[in-house]
């Protein structure tokens, strides 16, 4: 049967200069991306569409709808500043009441929908990987609405903002140069930016890299022996690379500019977002996968080394965590730990060693939905998507609280959480200053570098917030369903193994009586709780498909999705949970 798409209902539009209706796109296909601009696989889905959009350009509107995690994400300004931040180049819907989520029945960011040109809705997708399958898909429907008249190509409704000059743009973070300069990744320039110290005049820009957001300086003793002064985390180029400032020469490490999927090895990296030299190595927050690996510039081997590539918050051994995207790194020298601003969980964590071995912990966070603005004892205390952090000269540990707008500072000895500063935009990167009196910081919307003093303690106001999507009405039995169906030209391929792989779990823990850990069925049975009655269901599933002629050059491709589920066991509710990774309506 066939579903009529809902209307596009928000707040507002950006990239357009008038609203937009179904009625109005009637003739042409229309691609739906519901995203938030906190979720790096939402980010991911923008750069793979964008050659389905070059391709289709005359048959296909793509149009963001923006459905916040965050309270910042639904602020309009912060929405528009990310727009533009990751090159958005279509009109965005901007639905922070998450109308048209819900109308289209969306489960997780990021979604597709597929919508012909007669106003039905074709195809469905949850997560990243999908471009080639939509791209097969109107390569076998966009002739059949030609041949029946349905198809008329029209022009854009897409209208680009007006972008004003600065010496930075979105920067990501800094780090202390030798000879009084600083170094900033310059995210929005696609630059490393050398700076004065002192006056922050530009002195030098260096080219070639995809949104930057992370520098390492090479440690002295091993400048000369390298032969490079800088490693950068080239972020959307999936790569770390090094620089030679006084050439300007930039060479890649690690990566080979492919972003990581399932099966890929080391070979490959996903989101890079800071790098550090700890233990002789490079340390890298692997935020696109959820992992931490390291780079050995001695020999050029990488390693994953913490996390399973799984999305929450999990203390317990490095191979066993769950990071939920980790985002900088910061070295405790003091206590011989690497911090870390896990940012989705808005989480303060650390790797450290124990009994010999290395393992996970948090200081400050409970979980991928909860969230706030709150001092005090740091198992109480709340941050709001943390971007960067900083080891203080008294062991504390500075954090820069990006969505809240602010620095918090968090002690190890006393368990506290306070409130250093607060009124930034977007602080994502913090530097403790050669007198160890005040941090500079990276105000990331506000394209500069701010000076901010440690001395006192700001009080605020206070909130707890948890993220609020629709709940699911499930019964105590219920049998959960992911569909997936292969693009057209591929088939599901099980020659070399299981094609598929599914893991359950719950929050709280005791909601999931039967059908939670790892299996290779995307069917499952599921028995939850009624006297817990409510929580969430982690879903993570995953699907290969490989091209149905098969032979030599044939290409399989990975699809993979983790859902957060808010469910209520409710009695005589439905008994099926459907989640659809992908195929056609």
């Amino acid at each position: 049967m066939k579903v009529r798409a809902p209307e596009l209902t928000g707040r507002g539009w950006l990239n357009t200069d008038r609203d937009l209706t179904i009625g109005e796109l009637r003739g042409r296909f229309v691609l739906l991306d519901f995203w938030t601009f906190c979720c790096i696989n939402c980010l991911h889905v923008i750069d793979e569409l964008r050659p389905v959009e070059a391709r289709w350009a005359d048959e296909l509107v793509v149009i963001g709808v923006h459905s916040p995690k965050f309270v910042h994400e639904a602020d309009p300004d912060a929405l528009a500043a990310a727009v533009e931040r990751y090159g958005v180049h279509h009109p965005v819907l901007d639905d922070p009441e998450l109308t048209t989520w819900s109308a289209y029945t969306a489960r997780a960011w990021p979604t597709l929908v597929l919508i012909d040109p007669e106003g039905y809705v074709v195809a469905q997708y949850a997560g990243e990987g999908h471009a080639h399958a939509i791209d097969a898909l109107l390569a076998d429907l966009v002739p059949q609405h030609r041949e029946r008249g349905t198809l008329q190509p029209g022009d854009s409704p897409y209208v680009a903002p007006e972008v004003p000059p600065s010496d930075l743009r979105f920067p990501a973070s800094v780090v202390e140069l030798f000879d009084d300069r600083l170094v900033v990744a310059d995210a929005g320039h696609d630059e490393v930016v050398v700076l004065d110290a002192a006056t922050h005049e530009v002195l030098q820009r260096v080219e070639g890299f995809s949104e930057p957001n992370g520098v390492a300086v090479v440690p002295e003793e091993l400048r000369e022996r390298l032969g490079y002064d800088l490693v950068v985390a080239d972020t959307a180029n999936h790569r770390i690379a090094s620089v030679h400032l006084a050439s300007g020469e930039v060479l890649t490490l690690a990566g080979d500019g492919e972003q990581w999927m399932a099966g890929d090895g080391t070979a490959r990296l996903s989101s890079p977002w800071d790098v550090v030299f700890w233990r002789d190595k490079v340390w890298i927050a692997m935020a696109g996968i959820h992992t931490v690996w390291t780079f050995d510039p001695l020999t050029s081997a990488v390693e994953a080394v913490a996390g399973t590539t799984n999305e929450g918050l999990l203390d317990g051994p490095v191979a066993q965590a769950w990071f939920a995207q980790p985002s900088r790194l910061a070295v405790d020298v003091e206590r011989d730990r690497l911090w870390v601003a896990d940012s989705e969980t808005s989480a303060l964590r650390w790797i450290g060693e124990e009994q010999g071995a290395l393992v996970v912990r948090t200081a400050v966070g409970t979980g991928l939905f909860d969230f706030g603005f709150r001092d005090g004892p740091a198992d109480q205390a709340l941050l709001q998507h943390p971007l960067g952090v900083a080891v203080l000269p008294d062991g504390s540990v500075a954090v820069a609280d990006t969505y809240n707008g602010a620095v918090r500072r968090y002690s190890p000895t006393t368990g506290e959480v306070t409130t250093v500063a607060t009124g930034l935009s977007e602080p994502s990167s913090l530097l403790l200053t050669d007198d160890g009196q005040a941090l500079d910081v990276v105000e990331s919307t506000a394209h500069r570098v701010t000076r901010v003093p440690l001395g006192g303690v700001v009080e605020v106001d206070a909130f707890a917030h948890r993220t609020q999507r629709p709940v699911t009405d499930v019964g105590a039995e219920v049998e959960l369903v992911v569909d997936f169906t292969p693009p057209p030209g591929q088939k599901v391929d099980d020659r070399f193994g299981p094609p598929s792989q599914l893991l359950v779990s719950s929050t709280p823990e005791a909601l999931l009586r039967e059908g939670g850990g790892r299996g290779t069925d995307l069917t499952r049975r599921l028995v939850l709780d009624p006297q817990v009655g409510e929580g969430v269901l982690h879903v993570a599933a995953r699907a290969a498909s490989c091209d149905a002629d098969g032979g030599e050059g044939a290409a399989c491709r990975m699809h993979q999705q983790d859902w957060g589920v808010p469910v209520q066991v409710v009695a005589g509710a439905d008994g099926v949970l459907r989640l659809p990774l992908g195929g056609t309506a």
